[in-house]
């Protein structure tokens, strides 16, 4: 192909004023002569671009990148071959195969396209958690000389689970303190002018003695999946360190007492929650892990018994109907008293509360073990299925507004307890977003696992600090109030 075509020597001027057509034709060829094919100036041209780093910018873009991106894998080969020269100096760094010259020079689409590939080369991975408090007072009972009281004492608190255990106390006195106790009591009603420091106690105690019971028989039905999993393998029945029959004495001793405590000491309601708790957790949500994933409901319900216990710790001091341990239809009556009437509902939603509240916080901490959880036998919905374990951490998470909103709607808490609770909850739904966007990866479980964590105590905090007219009595008795106005009221 030539750059001049043969007939535009036709549009030469010619100094005859006719020329025929044979010669036209010569002249046509002449000026051919004169001219180079495209590819040949094409290919010298190329040749005079070519340096000493490869082929100039200007010329062929497609080309040059082609070039250097064999000399980048050259580098990169080279780099990790040879990491060090043989006079022991390490030699420049590169980040992905491309040394910093290069990255200077380097065009911005694919620099976007290497930065892009770093990010998911370097993805945050989700930590394995660390061992729960009863492995690691298994340890420490294993250090401690035989026979002594140390040992027998860390082993037999190690089979409570003491963080879950202390968790789900709390739970149940701030209920019992976020009860909101009338202004004006009458005495005809009750011979309680407030809540007692004596019932708390009673109920404190019993909580944790049948919490303590449940965990016990929760370690004594599954110490050989225990086993398989590295945050319960040092679990006091997984080590040895106390046999299957004095875990079952201690068992049923520790639900015994706690029962027995609720029961003289709060009220038979409380103590039929109590126990009712000790068989769903032991006999209903163990053995479940292994079925079904419906076992995080059923777990659900077991922690969210508690709250509704404080609360009818408190209720029933503000009661008109007594129970008798021998009159069942007594029992009944005081039971719908403190479970089926308005008043209630204070506990049902501190109880809702809760059982919303463990599906983020148990999703997000079980993800990082989800395999040891798949290989223990355990039929977790983090294993079988993450991304309807990400969804269903979200709607909880949304669930925790209406939620508080409806303790302020009912009279529980003051109408600024609406906005305070959504600033921490906004946080906890935050991370639940981000998790159901990530599929749980990039950190985003462990991230609403912590949020979590922070969460549950600053509600119930806030709940307990913002109890309707809390903070007006504590303003008129700081301020004082007119013994006339008082009295004329």
């Amino acid at each position: 192909m030539s750059l001049q075509l043969p007939l535009l020597a036709l549009l030469k001027p010619s100094p005859v004023s006719s020329i025929c057509f044979r010669c036209a034709r010569r002249l046509a060829q002449a000026a051919q002569h004169g001219n180079r094919p495209l590819h040949q100036t094409t290919r010298r041209k190329q040749i005079a671009a070519v340096k000493a780093d490869g082929v100039d910018k200007s010329f062929f873009w497609a080309n040059a990148f082609r070039d250097r991106e064999q000399s980048i894998g050259v580098a990169a080969q080279s780099t990790v071959a040879r990491p060090e020269d043989r006079s022991g100096n390490a030699k420049e760094e590169t980040v992905a195969g491309v040394s910093p010259v290069e990255q200077e020079q380097e065009p911005p689409h694919r620099r976007r396209k290497r930065i892009k590939a770093e990010a998911t080369a370097t993805e945050i991975l989700d930590v394995p958690l660390p061992p729960d408090a009863s492995s690691s007072l298994s340890r420490s009972a294993e250090a401690a000389p035989a026979r002594s009281f140390r040992r027998a004492m860390s082993i037999y608190l190690a089979l409570t689970k003491p963080r879950l255990a202390f968790l789900i106390v709390l739970t149940t006195t701030a209920s019992y303190s976020i009860y909101p106790v009338p202004a004006l009591l009458s005495t005809m009603a009750t011979d309680a002018p407030s809540l007692s420091t004596l019932t708390l106690l009673y109920l404190t105690s019993g909580t944790f003695l049948a919490i303590a019971s449940a965990n016990t028989l929760n370690m004594l039905f599954e110490p050989e999946h225990d086993a398989k999993m590295s945050r319960t393998r040092n679990r006091p029945l997984v080590r040895g360190l106390v046999s299957k029959r004095s875990a079952l004495i201690f068992a049923v001793a520790t639900g015994l007492v706690g029962v027995t405590l609720l029961w003289e000491g709060v009220n038979p309601t409380t103590a039929i929650l109590g126990a009712s708790n000790i068989a769903l957790y032991a006999f209903a949500y163990t053995p479940l892990k292994r079925i079904h994933p419906v076992n995080t409901w059923v777990g659900a319900v077991v922690g969210a018994i508690p709250p509704l216990m404080g609360w009818c710790a408190a209720a029933s001091q503000y009661s008109t109907t007594n129970a008798s341990v021998t009159n069942v239809a007594s029992i009944w009556e005081e039971s719908k008293e403190l479970l089926f009437t308005e008043q209630a509902i204070g506990g049902w939603l501190l109880a809702a509360l809760l059982f919303a509240w463990q599906f983020p916080h148990f999703f997000a901490l079980s993800h990082g073990v989800r395999h040891e959880y798949a290989s223990a036998g355990y039929r977790m919905l983090t294993s079988t299925n993450t991304p309807m374990a990400a969804r269903v951490s979200l709607r909880y998470s949304l669930a925790m507004f209406p939620i508080c909103a409806g303790l302020s709607y009912y009279q529980v808490t003051d109408p600024s307890f609406v906005v305070t609770s959504s600033l921490i909850n906004g946080w906890m739904l935050k991370e639940a977003v981000r998790m159901w966007w990530y599929n749980a990866e990039r950190g985003s479980a462990r991230a609403l696992f912590w949020a979590s964590v922070w969460q549950l105590p600053i509600v119930l905090v806030l709940a307990m600090v913002q109890k309707r007219g809390l903070l007006e009595r504590v303003k008129r008795g700081i301020v004082g109030e007119d013994e006339e106005e008082w009295e004329v009221e």
